[in-house]
């Protein structure tokens, strides 16, 4: 058969897909390696999509989403990022990465750079590649709290650099930025007139720190901003498989989102997206109990990871945990895991597979039952 385009060939699989498939296929085993919500969907969440097929209501919706669904958006944004959001800048999306893939679509062209961070969700890197663009790593460096340094960034900045993706609570780190780091990041993107995409997947779940977007430092004027905000319901509610987010453009953008959104994906599902909105209108007691048992499974782990004397990155956000193996991995902690899984029977995410600042380290999934997760902590090697 004929080949298949150069820069699909050079994507490379996704490492935490590869260490959380082989567990799913091992009976027994703790997999702590993928960050899927286990509490059971509310319901009436549940009711709001179910009575949209009971009316047969199942027919195309408007591309953008439907209006009363863009505008919950557009309050829960407006609320969150303490900057007034308009609906009509709201484009609900077939969840966050379909959000990274949209945003990229609109600002890179083939061969433009995007700034992704190292360590980094690994599909920053490869939807920049499906679009023919070049991801750029930039450094987190273990020494500076996994935080970007601007003087990093900016050695990077090439005439070809067109965007700066930030990614604050980070996957995989549960590093925050703090208010100073997102305005100065967003001031180095006006230096060097970037696009900025942020990735906001987490930040319902915080700990004892704010979550700050820069969209509260972004110029809100048609024609000046600049920061195009991809959010989720996956993570926020437990709604992975219903696969609803949205993304927040710049004013001016409206248009072309959307004749791109239309040439993508048409619409979400509409019991998907009346699912949704019943999510963000409704009782809020699911996201308080999902930030309670994150931070309370986090807690639990650092105190097993203490006492074998493991050092890690304390979480202020997200449901994960960044530890250091590097005592145990050998200069090959992806080797390292599947070791440790055929081994144990239990799989962690390999650091690897963020990036290359990530060999040692592994990401702790803090998301599923605390029993499990402190059994298969207890059975990480001793520093």
């Amino acid at each position: 058969m004929p080949q298949l385009s150069p820069h699909v060939r050079a994507v490379e699989p996704n490492q935490i897909r590869e260490i959380t498939q082989a567990a799913w296929a091992s009976p027994g085993a703790i997999v702590l390696s993928i960050g899927e919500p286990g509490f059971p969907t509310p319901a009436h969440v549940l009711e709001a999509g179910q009575s949209v097929l009971a009316r047969d209501e199942t027919g195309y919706t408007p591309n953008a989403g439907i209006p009363a669904l863009r505008a919950a958006f557009a309050d829960y944004a407006s609320a969150r990022t303490g900057t007034r959001v308009d609906a009509g800048r709201v484009f609900v999306t077939a969840g966050a990465q379909q959000g990274l893939h949209l945003s990229m679509s609109m600002v890179l062209d083939a061969g433009d750079e995007i700034l992704v961070p190292n360590p980094g969700y690994p599909t920053f890197e490869m939807t920049a590649r499906l679009l023919h663009a070049e991801p750029v790593p930039y450094p987190l460096w273990p020494a500076h709290g996994f935080q970007p340094r601007i003087e990093d960034l900016e050695a990077l900045i090439t005439p070809r650099t067109r965007v700066l993706l930030l990614n604050s609570p980070s996957n995989p780190l549960g590093a925050v930025f703090d208010a100073d780091l997102t305005r100065a990041l967003v001031e180095l993107a006006v230096r060097h007139d970037l696009w900025i995409i942020s990735d906001e997947c987490y930040e319902a779940f915080t700990y004892d720190v704010p979550h700050v977007s820069p969209l509260a430092f972004d110029d809100p004027g048609p024609g000046r901003g600049r920061v195009l905000v991809s959010q989720t319901l996956s993570k926020t509610y437990g709604l992975t498989g219903l696969r609803v987010g949205a993304l927040i453009v710049p004013a001016g953008l409206q248009e072309q989102m959307s004749i791109i959104n239309e040439a993508i994906v048409s619409c979400v599902a509409s019991p998907s997206q009346y699912a949704a909105l019943a999510a963000l209108t409704g009782p809020q007691d699911y996201v308080r109990r999902a930030a309670e048992h994150y931070r309370q499974n986090r807690d639990a782990a650092v105190e097993v990871l203490a006492d074998l004397g493991i050092p890690y990155l304390p979480a202020d956000g997200a449901f994960y945990l960044w530890a250091d193996l590097s005592h145990a991995s050998g200069g090959d902690v992806r080797g390292w895991a599947r070791g440790f899984l055929a081994e144990h029977n239990v799989a962690v995410a390999p650091g690897t597979a963020f990036g290359s600042i990530g060999e040692g380290w592994i990401r702790i999934a803090l998301c599923g039952d605390r029993d499990r997760l402190v059994e298969g902590l207890a059975r990480l090697p001793r520093r």
